[in-house]
């Protein structure tokens, strides 16, 4: 079984995640960069999971964009969708719902929000300046939840 772990990154959280799921599902598993590799395809592939991070309510272009080109053939895969942000609960689920499209959000085997990360080390001038103000705070948050990421995971790869 051959899968796809297709993912877009601004400052590294989401391939962080992308990473964590490859050592968790295991097996034969290409790590695909959409920022770098707008290429790729899900044809040869029977497992496909497709994550980003999500800022002020979008997910990155990339995502959107692979979603839109390839969404009949995902729908027929057996798909995982997941996004990384810092928007919690209800925020965390319709952020979820807004990033893909409806018909593969149906589809989908498992679909989840693992949380996210502010590294105030990683964000340029402006973005810390903006994040210090939304976020009410200078120091790094990290608020990944692995164990939705180890449920997700088992989700994946239950037959």
């Amino acid at each position: 079984m051959r899968t796809l772990i297709a993912y877009a990154t601004k400052h590294g959280t989401t391939e962080k995640c992308a990473r964590m799921l490859q050592e968790s599902i295991g097996g034969e598993i290409d790590l695909v960069d959409l920022d770098k590799d707008s290429t790729v395809s899900p044809d040869s592939y029977d497992t496909v999971i497709i994550g980003g991070s999500v800022y002020a309510g979008s997910i990155r272009k990339e995502v959107t964009a692979f979603c839109r080109k390839h969404l009949e053939t995902l729908k027929t895969k057996n798909t995982g969708l997941f996004i990384c942000g810092l928007g919690e609960g209800e925020e965390a689920e319709k952020e979820l719902k807004a990033s893909f499209p409806a018909e593969l959000l149906e589809s989908a085997k498992a679909k989840a929000a693992f949380g996210g990360e502010l590294i105030f080390g990683n964000l340029n001038f402006m973005e810390r300046v903006i994040m210090k103000k939304m976020a009410k705070t200078d120091k790094d948050i990290s608020k990944l939840n692995e164990e939705v990421i180890q449920d997700f995971s088992e989700k994946m790869t239950k037959v």
